[in-house]
């Protein structure tokens, strides 16, 4: 099935809806923030009005107070598109959350979730410098684990964790198996142009709600780490504070964004199996309409 990506503000959505619109697709959102009710402006997600024209999926699925997981989303996603396809209508994935797209196509690994209170004495024993001896002991369990964590504190930490836990190193549990199988295609526009559709998408944000989106999320800041990662909101926080100017904070904006689509384009360009385009989603269209019908795809 079709999906496209690339980095923010390169014109997915556009074109998504477009091509969903003329070959009757359902598109199956694949971005980190989109499911989170309330990021609706500074995520730029679809509009009510064209949510009503093109069905969505996986937006406004978690609360910004809760975690959610690659895990949840391969799960919730996959349900989607098995009921979308059971309908006989062509689900198209659309995202800029490179993670998301790499469960998709790759599955998740099958070891327990992350735990924080579990980490908190190794990550104090990597601060007292005993990062050696977690790689020991993970050497000793499994010397190929420790061979693929190649000292990385954070994949040490993470390792050892999960031997810890279970008796097991993470090699010993297995990736889930992908359900579907997908032909992607990557928008991704020159540097410089890139940039120019940011800060026009920054201003025109800042402008039609985006302050008063973080403004709500400001209250719920010290129950909700995505309130605080998203982009697009964390730097609206020091205008709101009194700390910063508008014009200070949307400079910010567009860097922080700029900075993040970067590093999209370089996820993107590792992806194995995408056809790359060097253009913007409304200079794509064209291509996009003719490939996915070669492809058998709509």
């Amino acid at each position: 099935m079709p999906a496209i990506v690339g980095p923010t503000a390169s014109g997915k959505s556009a074109a998504a809806l477009a091509l969903a619109q003329e070959f009757g697709l359902e598109i199956v959102s694949a971005d980190s923030m989109q499911v989170y009710t309330g990021l609706d402006i500074g995520t730029a997600k679809p509009s009510a009005e064209e949510q009503r024209a093109v069905r969505h999926h996986l937006i406004d699925v978690a609360s910004p107070e809760e975690r959610f997981t690659v895990a949840r989303f391969v799960e919730l996603a996959e349900e989607a598109i098995a009921e979308v396809l059971s309908r006989g209508v062509t689900p198209l994935v659309v995202g800029g959350t490179g993670f998301y797209l790499k469960a998709l196509r790759e599955g998740v690994p099958t070891a327990p979730e992350a735990n924080p209170e579990r980490q908190a004495p190794l990550w104090r024993a990597v601060e007292e410098g005993k990062l050696a001896e977690l790689v020991a002991e993970l050497r000793a369990a499994s010397p190929a684990d420790a061979e693929r964590a190649a000292g990385n504190p954070r994949r040490v930490v993470r390792s050892v964790e999960i031997l810890r836990a279970t008796g097991r190193p993470p090699s010993d549990f297995p990736f889930t198996t992908p359900r579907f199988e997908y032909e992607v295609f990557l928008l991704d526009p020159p540097a410089d142009r890139l940039r120019q559709l940011i800060e026009e998408r920054a201003r025109r944000q800042l402008e039609t709600g985006l302050l008063d989106e973080a403004r709500a999320l400001l209250t719920i800041a010290d129950r909700s780490p995505t309130a605080l990662q998203a982009i697009g909101y964390k730097e609206v926080f020091p205008y709101l504070r009194g700390e910063a100017t508008l014009e200070e904070v949307t400079t910010a904006l567009v860097d922080v964004t700029a900075r993040y689509a970067k590093r999209q384009r370089t996820w993107f360009r590792r992806e194995p199996r995408v056809h790359r385009l060097e253009m913007t989603g409304e200079e794509a269209l064209p291509q996009l309409r003719r490939m996915m019908r070669e492809m058998d795809l709509v």
